[in-house]
């Protein structure tokens, strides 16, 4: 017979009670100045006068109450923003794209016609001033998703530019893209031209 071997049971380790560490100050690093240094920092000089409504308007655009909208067409995205002027004569919108005025950063005629198509189309060119941030895609695709952009905007602004904008197709977002390379074949369809021998 084979004998078992008898187990004992084993007793749990007691756990020894946690010691909370004081957390030690950090001693903050302070810089001293010689005094002839103290002395040629120069001090703010504060203007005794009553303040304007002109002190409290944002000096820069970036604090300007403005619309926002996204256009887009193939890879391209422009993220539009739309500021409101008083009206200027002239036949050129002031459109900024990338930093640059738009026809500066579109060389060509038609893709500058292509960009300001939307304002052009409520004959409000010289109502508005656009400052839009495009990345990727190619020039047309670029102009075509600014194009895209403002008459988002436009709409955010004012919904009886919707009626318009709609019947001429710029609202819609062309979901034309590059069909993607299969495997086997040379591009999207295009297969391997056939050797007979």
């Amino acid at each position: 017979m084979v004998k078992e071997k008898e187990t004992k049971p084993k007793k749990p380790a007691a756990r020894k009670p946690a010691v909370k560490k004081p957390i030690k100050p950090r001693k903050e690093e302070i810089l001293e100045l010689p005094m002839e240094e103290i002395k040629n920092i120069p001090t703010a000089v504060v203007e005794d006068r009553e303040l304007t409504e002109a002190d409290f308007e944002p000096k820069d655009k970036k604090n300007k109450r403005y619309y926002e909208a996204v256009g887009r067409r193939k890879t391209a995205i422009a993220r539009v923003r739309l500021l409101t002027i008083k009206p200027f004569e002239g036949d050129e919108g002031r459109i900024t794209v990338n930093g640059k005025p738009y026809r500066q950063y579109f060389t060509t005629m038609e893709l500058c016609q292509i960009a300001e198509a939307s304002l052009r189309r409520l004959k409000s060119l010289n109502r508005f001033e656009i400052v839009a941030k495009i990345k990727g895609g190619g020039a047309h695709a670029q102009a075509e998703a600014l194009r895209h952009g403002i008459a988002r905007v436009l709409v955010d602004f004012n919904i009886d530019f919707r009626k318009k904008l709609k019947k001429v197709g710029y609202l819609k977002r062309d979901p034309r893209a590059k069909e993607r390379k299969k495997y086997g074949l040379k591009k999207a369809r295009r297969a391997p031209q056939w050797a007979k021998r």
